[in-house]
């Protein structure tokens, strides 16, 4: 099906002429490829035309709802499956064998108010294409009666689960061939419940290069062991929300849909802590261009452009991917994709690396990659699929934001009413871009049926898909016999191969050999030594297993590496060695600092490092002092905090920049949390806040917090109030406080401003002084 629209709406000959000129007034940095030059290679007349303010809400079928999509001129998008096939699809992943299985949400959002939301009656289906057409022909019911799937992630043959509301993970296996789970057996296991709303739980896991799989938030990843999920604790939270990536060397891409970040936390691996700059994506960057009214924006007015009524900044990016696949033009070969669902758009970002710090940058000026004028098309996941073409995840839903935005009395709520978007559910569409250039694969996985000498060979195909499936079922199947062409490959011979090994490759087989526990120091040496930096890189991170040992020799032969002329090799060093607190590894990394001043990332990173390890000595210190009831209240609102609050609020509470705008208000020093006053923080909890605070408008509103529990709202005011990391000094807030002021309160629907706050304060001062009777 080829895009109708894209004739009537890119029509403007003379506008790739007027772009060149355009972007060369506005290059970022004479260094980086112009966006212009990735446009006029795919055909001038590429042009954005919004083709209606105020769109119908009526759903499409998929043959329609395909021809209101845009593309670039010579791509084009074709159905993969749809409804009845699939319902409400979130997610998908392909096993060894190129089966698809899909995650499906059935009670999301079915109004409003999300009303039977977390009934189980979700599902995985296994989907197949029997006669190779690329069209899905036949489905299963994998597993049946789930809460809100939110993780789907195949290894080896069984497949793992994770659902809303529960930090288990299931591992899924069908035994008997008939497409359907009859083996559950839970991989790990925590009995915490997740009150976290839906949209800030965990939503995906991914099986990366370095043999850890990882998910998209918390301080958890996971090493795959006999069976079952071994769990390692990083220093940080990582913010992610729904949607994990990563690259050809393993670089992890995370989003944060809350404060509109496109891309976070792709400086430098989770396990060494957060990291993120204000300029690691470009101001365009975040800012979408859809081609209808996107009037259902949480954000009201505030979010739309007043000319066209279309969102004006990114308020729901997810599903991001980076296209690794090898059947579209080259020149989208490492590009960054993010969906966002609200302004039925994917945008698509180059990526640069700039002396170590990684920069994503616009590729279309004042235009999207992908552009829906389909109220209804709701992209939420983007993948490299085995046949190199780009897949998009339609969950094709009415209603894209969850109740506690959504309710009754706000602006979003008002128009689910008024344009029925509660109707439009039971569908969902998965498509895949073509490109007219480029014949797909044809070759159908099998990997799960073969030896792990033909899996070997798979590491040197150019479909990043194939490469990883082959260097995860390498490590799971633990077959050692293939270790002697392994060792030969990292080391650049052809071995089993048909051609020399690409770096790539080499490292795919460097990793494999770690995952195999069959690394030796002879390998490792020849790796740190290696012509190219990128496999030096992967040595340095490799020898973390001989770093944790305080091996001398290693250590030493690392040391030969500070002054190597890649400064992603320099940074890796440090990032490797310096919590290996023996005096030659210490001077290591202060020689590195010395010899790299002007280093961004190396140097924020380290300060970053030593903050964190100084503000919780300082933390642990403090709480000394403080009943073990209070300290216990203040541990749990840090997790709260730490899970949640962050997204908008920053890590450290000091907000979050997006640009010229922020999300949320600083909490950090916050007069409203500092003083006796507890009633006020409470009630900002219970009713939520929207409107200007101390004179300054935020991009999004705080919703209601009032369904969570008195001692939840309570753990979470002590922590912000008593917290060392924001500054803040102020006594402890008690459930029972909290329940106090909520018999007193009525809430108010769409949250209060602070001018209502103001107007009622007279109610804070004559009821009980809490602070006075010394409570």
């Amino acid at each position: 099906m080829t895009t109708m629209d894209s004739r009537a709406i890119y029509s403007n000959p003379f506008h790739g002429f007027s772009i060149i000129l355009l972007a060369l007034l506005t290059c970022i940095g004479c260094n980086r490829k112009s966006a212009t030059e990735q446009q006029v290679s795919e055909g001038e007349g590429f042009e954005r035309v919004v083709v209606d303010e105020n769109p119908p809400a009526t759903p499409l079928s998929p043959e329609e709802s395909m021809s209101k999509i845009v593309l670039p001129p010579g791509y084009r998008i074709e159905l993969v499956a749809s409804e009845p096939m699939v319902q409400e699809p979130v997610a998908l992943a392909w096993d060894g064998n190129g089966r698809m299985y899909v995650a499906e949400m059935n009670t999301y959002m079915i109004d409003s108010e999300g009303t039977n939301q977390f009934e189980p009656t979700s599902r995985i289906k296994l989907l197949e294409d029997t006669d190779g057409d690329g069209k899905m022909d036949k489905y299963t019911i994998f597993v049946d009666s789930l809460v809100l799937p939110r993780v789907v992630l195949p290894i080896g043959d069984r497949v793992l689960v994770q659902e809303t509301n529960l930090k288990h993970i299931w591992s899924y296996r069908d035994t008997n061939g008939d497409g359907k789970a009859d083996e559950k057996k839970m991989v790990f296991r925590n009995d915490e419940i997740d009150l976290r709303n839906l949209e800030h739980q965990n939503g995906g896991l991914m099986w990366n290069r370095d043999n850890w799989i990882y998910p998209t938030r918390d301080k958890l990843r996971y090493k795959f062991k006999d069976g079952v999920l071994e769990a390692d604790t990083m220093i940080d939270n990582m913010t992610g929300q729904w949607g994990i990536t990563n690259d050809d060397y393993g670089r992890l891409y995370f989003s944060e849909a809350g404060p509109g970040l496109p891309a976070v936390q792709i400086q430098q691996m989770p396990a060494y802590g957060a990291l993120n700059f204000k300029d690691q994506f470009t101001p365009e960057f975040a800012v979408p261009w859809p081609i209808i009214g996107t009037i259902d924006a949480q954000g009201g007015e505030n979010a739309l452009r007043p000319e066209d009524n279309t969102l004006n900044h990114f308020t729901s990016g997810c599903g991001q991917s980076i296209y690794r696949g090898d059947r579209m033009p080259k020149d989208m070969i490492g590009d960054f994709f993010i969906a966002e669902p609200v302004g039925r758009i994917i945008k698509r970002g180059k990526v640069l690396n700039e002396d170590g710090k990684i920069i994503i940058d616009n590729v279309y000026e004042g235009k999207d990659w992908l552009a829906s004028a389909d109220f209804n098309f709701r992209p939420i996941n983007t993948y490299t699929g085995p046949d190199g073409a780009f897949y998009i995840v339609d969950m094709y839903h009415g209603i894209i934001q969850e109740s506690e935005w959504s309710g009754p009395g706000t602006y979003l709520g008002g128009i689910i009413e008024q344009k029925e978007l509660y109707k439009n559910r039971g569908m969902g569409r998965i498509y895949r871009v073509v490109h007219e250039d480029h014949e797909l694969d044809t070759q159908r996985p099998n990997m799960l049926n073969e030896p792990a000498g033909k899996l070997v060979t798979y590491l040197e195909h150019p479909n990043g898909w194939w490469r990883d499936n082959a260097q995860t079922l390498l490590v799971v199947n633990n077959d050692k016999s293939v270790v002697p062409a392994l060792k030969q490959i990292a080391l650049g011979e052809k071995a089993t191969l048909k051609a020399k090994p690409s770096d790539v490759t080499r490292i795919h087989a460097l990793w494999t050999l770690e995952g195999l526990g069959a690394m030796d120091k002879d390998l490792l040496y020849k790796a740190l030594a290696d012509s190219n930096p990128q496999v030096r890189k992967a040595g340095v991170w490799i020898s973390e297993m001989y770093i944790r040992q305080n091996d001398k020799a290693v250590i030493e032969k690392l040391s030969a590496l500070k002054d190597d002329p890649s400064p992603e090799v320099r940074l890796q060093l440090a990032l490797s060695l310096r919590s290996n607190e023996t005096d030659q590894a210490q001077a290591i990394v202060k020689d590195l600092l010395a010899a790299n001043p002007d280093n961004e990332v190396l140097q924020s990173s380290y300060k970053s490092f030593t903050e964190t390890h100084r503000r919780i000595a300082e933390e642990r210190e403090r709480v000394k002092n403080i009943s073990p009831e209070d300290r216990e209240l203040i541990a749990k609102g840090a997790v709260i905090y730490n899970q949640l609050c962050t997204n908008c609020h920053g890590p450290q509470g000091k907000g979050i920049q997006v640009g010229e705008r922020m999300p949320a208000p600083p909490l950090a020093g916050s007069p409203r949390l500092r003083d006796s006053d507890k009633i006020l923080p409470i009630e900002i909890m219970l009713h939520g806040l929207q409107g200007p605070i101390d004179g300054k408008e935020y991009a999004d509103m705080m919703p209601s917090m009032a369904n969570q529990s008195d001692e939840w709202i309570a753990a979470v005011l002590s922590y912000v109030r008593n917290s060392s990391d924001l500054g803040n000094n102020a006594t402890v807030i008690t459930p029972e406080e909290v329940k106090e002021v909520r018999d007193r309160i009525k809430l108010i629907p769409g949250g209060a401003t602070m001018q209502y706050l103001e107007v009622h304060k007279g109610y804070r001062n004559t009821q009980r002084n809490w602070a006075e009777e010394g409570k």
